[in-house]
C-alpha cells in the first residue's frame, strides 16, 4: 500500500509568494503527471497554516529580521521567516494548478503559535505530532513518496520522520525545489545516510507502465 505526500504547495511558497521557493512552480507538472500517471493507494497533502503573531514570523519579534535565529519556549532554536501561510489568507492556499482531489487527506501543520511544524508529522520541538502517521498506519501504507516545497526544509523534515516511523520512504527529487543548492545537497545527503530512496517521478510512471 502506497501514499504520496504533496507538502506545502502553497501560494505562499510559490514565485511571488511571501516566502518563495526560485522555480517553485516547476514542480506542479511532474506532480500532476504522476497523480494521472500512478495509481497510489491514498494522497495526502500538507499544509502549512500558522496563527497570527506565529513564532516562526520575524514580524512577531522586536529588533529581528528574516533569518535571524531566536529562542523557542522550550529553549530550541528558531530561524525566522517573513509572515507566511497565515490561517485563511490567499498565501495558505493549495496553488491553483496543483491537483487536488475530494479523496485527498489534508494535514495541517504549524498551528501552535509557540512552536513552528517543518514535518508533515511532528512539529519540531517532536513534543506535538500531527494525525498523519496513525492515518497512514490505519490505512496500512508501507510506503511513503514524498515531494513538495521546499526540499531543505518541510520536504525532507517529513521524509526523515517517514522513515524513523518505519514507511519505506522515497524523495521525489524532480517533484521538489528548494531554497539554496547547498542546504538542498545537505538535506539529499542527509535522506541518502537515513537510507530514503532518492528517485524521479517517471521511475514511477515507468514502473506502472510495466505493469499495465
Amino acid at each position: 500500500m502506497s501514499c504520496l505526500i504533496i507538502v506545502d504547495v502553497q501560494n505562499d511558497f510559490m514565485e511571488g509568494g511571501s516566502l518563495e521557493v526560485k522555480n517553485a512552480s516547476e514542480i506542479l507538472k511532474p506532480i500532476n503527471r504522476l497523480r494521472d500517471r500512478h495509481n497510489f493507494d491514498m494522497v495526502v497533502l500538507s499544509k502549512d497554516f500558522h496563527p497570527l503573531k506565529h513564532v516562526s514570523f520575524a514580524s512577531t519579534h522586536a529588533n529581528k529580521k528574516p533569518f535571524d535565529t531566536v529562542k523557542t519556549k522550550s529553549n530550541s532554536p528558531q530561524l525566522l521567516f517573513p509572515d507566511h501561510c497565515v490561517q485563511n489568507t490567499y498565501g495558505s492556499e493549495f496553488n491553483k494548478k496543483l491537483k487536488v482531489l475530494e479523496s485527498d487527506t489534508i494535514i495541517t501543520k504549524g498551528m501552535n503559535v509557540d512552536v513552528d511544524s517543518y514535518s508533515a508529522f511532528f512539529d519540531n520541538d517532536k513534543l506535538s505530532k500531527t494525525p498523519l502517521d496513525n492515518i497512514l498506519k490505519k490505512n496500512s501504507i508501507k510506503n511513503v513518496y514524498v515531494c513538495g516545497l521546499a526540499t531543505d526544509f518541510c520536504v525532507s523534515y517529513t521524509c526523515l520522520d517517514a522513515k524513523s516511523l518505519g514507511f519505506n520512504t522515497f524523495f521525489l527529487k524532480d517533484a521538489s525545489r528548494g531554497i539554496s543548492t547547498e542546504s538542498v545537497e545537505a538535506a539529499i545527503k542527509k535522506m541518502k545516510e537515513s537510507n530514503i530512496n532518492i528517485i524521479e517521478t517517471e521511475d514511477l510512471i515507468r514502473s506502472t507502465s510495466k505493469n499495465l
